[in-house]
């Protein structure tokens, strides 16, 4: 089954300004439409690493899903677990500046409670034979919970990322039962009702332990963008790791891709340090990707056998 990975899926709207970006001007570029979602973006760049993991989510019934089911399939992911709903996809509208940053942006979120009665019945079947799973905790709180409920059942690894922390902030209880949640610096701050956006990376290092023995959450990676990201667990450890300098084209999906690159490393024996640096490489890929996607990678690249994986 490998890697689990439970979310939505989106459709992503992007526009591209073709000189500088005017806020409150009309610009001229262009428009590209994309299968997007952190899920689904993170299920497809565990797939790139040759690794066949396994998506439990919704897609629409219509061509467009069908289009998103068979990308993924192509992939090689297993979409045996993935439900055809009417209205099943979620839409992200976000327009960039010129350095590849995002300018702004509107997300309509799709209902997943579907996934609940699909949970109920195969939920065993898919998790005693997954590698780890991985799960957006901001989605509905019932199918977070049943998430949680069979990954301690069955003694798996759970790792947890973030669409929305102003949800996810509501659900601080349920964050002690993450094996590792990852998020970035500015929602470390909304998690942690602060504001974190001067912190050095030295700083958001020593903060990041402090805050994780107050809240007992296992362990946490925060990314701080070209200054790479910080780490800190329950036994005291914490670090710094620098990020990869690369050509930004397009800063959209290094998020997800870090998150796979960590899941993927904590899943198959490595520790936080070694499973960031994985991390970072597959958030560098995606970042100077002409297509914004992350390359195919093989196991071994990253210490990682064919029997582990």
């Amino acid at each position: 089954m490998g890697i689990v990975v439970i979310g939505a899926t989106f459709v992503d709207i992007k526009g591209f300004p073709q000189d500088t970006y005017l806020p409150t001007g009309r610009n001229v570029g262009r428009i590209e439409y994309i299968h997007g979602g952190v899920a689904r973006n993170l299920v497809e760049d565990i797939a790139n690493v040759e690794l066949r993991p396994t998506f439990v989510s919704i897609v629409d019934d219509t061509p467009l899903g069908a289009d998103v089911l068979q990308k993924l399939i192509n992939h090689k992911v297993n979409v045996d677990y993935i439900q055809r709903i009417p209205d099943g996809m979620g839409t992200w509208l976000a327009v960039f500046d010129n350095r590849g940053d995002v300018a702004g942006s509107i997300s309509k979120r799709p209902n997943m409670l579907p996934l609940l009665k699909l949970l109920e019945e195969k939920g065993d079947e898919i998790f005693a034979a997954a590698d780890s799973a991985v799960i957006e905790v901001d989605i509905d709180k019932d199918i977070v919970k049943t998430v949680l409920d069979l990954c301690e059942k069955h003694g798996k690894k759970v790792f947890g990322l973030v669409s929305n922390m102003s949800i996810a902030a509501k659900r601080r209880d349920l964050l002690r039962r993450y094996t590792c949640f990852i998020c970035n610096q500015q929602e470390a701050g909304q998690l942690f009702m602060d504001d974190y956006s001067d912190a050095t990376p030295e700083a958001m290092r020593d903060i990041l332990a402090d805050r994780l023995q107050k809240a007992q959450i296992p362990s946490m990676v925060v990314t701080m963008g070209s200054q790479g990201a910080v780490y800190a667990d329950l036994n005291g450890n914490k670090g710094t790791c620098a990020a990869r300098k690369v050509q930004v084209k397009d800063t959209t999906g290094a998020g997800d891709a870090f998150c796979a690159g960590v899941a993927i490393g904590l899943t198959y024996g490595k520790d936080l340090p070694q499973a960031i640096d994985i991390g970072s490489a597959l958030a560098a890929s995606v970042i100077i990707s002409s297509e914004n996607v992350c390359p195919r990678f093989q196991p071994a690249e990253f210490g990682i056998s064919a029997m582990e994986a």
